[in-house]
């Protein structure tokens, strides 16, 4: 896995190499500016000296590795046109020396033009620039973005250019991956370290191609650190991958039991029923009410449907516990939620079901979670793992969900910390939280699984996984990074556009292959 870094850490780390290696805070600027012109250059090879290059700066010393990147550029015969926001009274520093370096070759050399920003019509200036830099706000800016930057970023976001951050897209939290208003990278060169808020919420979508350049001061610093955050690589997801052994049989090749479906919504039960028995779970069963069995009989070849008393009402109750006991028992692992339904009477048997059998390992999604919301710390639910998208876990925890986005890894530690329990917050990307605060980020996926049915996939995945070892985290890793690897696979073949959960769960096998492949 690779680590993440907060904030604080990097500002340390720069306090360690000046203060402990002597490398002055000028060289170390030098160096990151030599690192963004050579990452630009293998990034876009198609960039000529015949391009002009923009680079819009700030006051901080994110502006100063604009400004000596400005330079390296001009030194190469670009054309460069720099736009400074702040005024040169406002700039410290070894960003003041570079911005003064810069002045005084602007006098003596045409393809330097270095301007101060006066009114939004000076944004004109970057519309005949091919490649734009972000220089504007370091890893230290807090809080919202206010005028007139917020109004300078968002004129930079409609220009056609490629855009390029430097360290990190003016406006994101590197901690939070939060913001207002932020500028849209297609490329972010991270000097020193990854910064964890790149790689979830708007850093995410923000960032663009995220690449780590270098200020010269080496590794051994971050190595000795303690991090909780990272980001999964396709080597992670290979340990949880079930493998069966010469005398395994269906039973004991992991047993799971499916208490999902109801009459208005029956489908969710069919695909996580599919996914559970064709992602290596030897034993699938499907409870489901009895008055509409068919439906799920007709769709289900190879799972094993077992019927309880519904007096034709649809829905799951608290009296099913006693018809569903031998199978409860019987399951290696209870996956409960998709299509319940939210009746009072069936988010009464979820939480009696979970509550009556600490010892099974329970996947809750969907409506599992809405029966546990604003009252889930009232229960045991340490042998869970919760499966929820953002508006779900909001909705769980009692917050609004600009709230939760706001401070995103912060809540999902809080929540693992409290219950015990593992949390899988879907989206783009997926968070893995572990009991222990962790933070693992999935790092494949793509929009196109932004469609009803590919989270009732997953939660068969992950309780497919779970029902063959003993290690929940490695099966949790591998699940969620396998799902969508299976996303990213039909991406080549077709738009994202067109494919939905269950060519996506076809499309499995395929994954478990391709990293089978890519890594042994």
């Amino acid at each position: 896995m690779i680590p993440l870094f907060s904030t604080e850490q990097i500002r340390k780390a720069d306090e360690y190499a000046a203060g402990v290696l002597d490398i002055p805070g000028i060289v170390l600027m030098e160096n990151a500016a030599r690192s963004i012109y050579e990452i630009t250059f293998r990034t876009f090879p198609w960039i000529n000296s015949l391009d002009s290059i923009g680079i819009v700066t700030g006051k901080g010393n994110n502006a100063g590795d604009g400004f000596a990147a400005a330079r390296h550029f001009a030194n190469n015969n670009f054309r460069v046109e720099v736009l400074c926001i702040a005024k040169p009274g406002e700039l410290r520093g070894d960003a003041l020396k570079n911005y003064l370096i810069l002045k005084k070759l602007s006098v003596k050399n045409d393809l330097i033009s270095l301007k101060h920003y006066k009114t939004i019509k000076d944004i004109k200036i970057m519309s005949r620039c091919a490649v734009i830099f972000d220089a504007i706000l370091g890893t230290g800016a807090q809080g919202e973005v206010r005028e007139p930057i917020k109004s300078i970023i968002e004129e930079l976001n409609e220009l056609n250019s490629i855009k390029i951050s430097i360290d990190i897209p003016s406006g994101l939290n590197a901690n939070t991956g939060y913001g207002n208003t932020v500028f849209a990278a297609d490329l972010t060169i991270t000097l020193a370290e990854f910064k964890k808020g790149l790689f979830f919420n708007e850093g995410y979508r923000m960032s663009g191609e995220v690449i780590k350049g270098t200020i010269g001061s080496g590794s051994e610093y971050f190595d000795s650190l303690d991090v909780n955050s990272y980001l999964i690589e396709p080597e992670d997801a290979l340990p949880g991958i079930p493998i069966k052994d010469l005398g395994a049989n269906k039973y004991s090749s992991g047993k799971v039991l499916i208490v999902a479906g109801s009459g208005l919504f029956p489908g969710a039960a069919v695909l996580t029923s599919k996914a559970a028995l064709n992602c290596s779970a030897g034993a699938v069963v499907l409870a489901f009410p009895r008055s509409i069995k068919e439906i799920a009989q007709i769709k289900l070849n190879e799972v094993v449907v077992r019927p309880y008393e519904d007096d034709y009402c649809e829905i799951l109750t608290i009296y099913n516990l006693k018809d569903l006991q031998e199978k409860i028992e019987w399951a290696d692992v209870i996956a409960i939620g998709p299509g319940l339904g939210r009746a009072k009477e069936t988010s009464s048997a979820v939480i009696e079901m979970i509550r009556r059998y600490p010892g099974k390992r329970f996947v809750v999604d969907a409506d599992g979670i809405w029966a546990f919301n604003k009252k889930y710390s009232r229960y045991n639910i340490s042998n869970c793992v919760f499966t929820p998208h953002h508006k779900e876990f909001a909705d769980l925890l009692g917050i609004s969900l600009g709230g939760l986005k706001a401070d995103l890894l912060t809540y999902g530690r809080k929540f693992v910390k409290k219950t015990g329990a593992h949390l899988v917050l879907k989206g783009a990307p997926t968070i893995i939280f572990t009991p222990n605060g962790d933070a693992l980020i999935n790092s494949a996926g793509n929009p196109g699984m932004a469609k009803f049915g590919t989270g009732d996939v997953l939660t068969g995945v992950i309780s497919a996984y779970i029902s063959c070892t003993e290690n929940v985290e490695e099966a949790i890793i591998s699940a969620v990074y396998i799902h969508s690897l299976s996303a990213d696979l039909l991406s080549i073949q077709q738009t994202e556009n067109c494919y939905n959960a269950t060519d996506i769960l076809n499309n499995i096998p395929n994954a478990v292959k391709f990293i089978e492949k890519s890594v042994l």
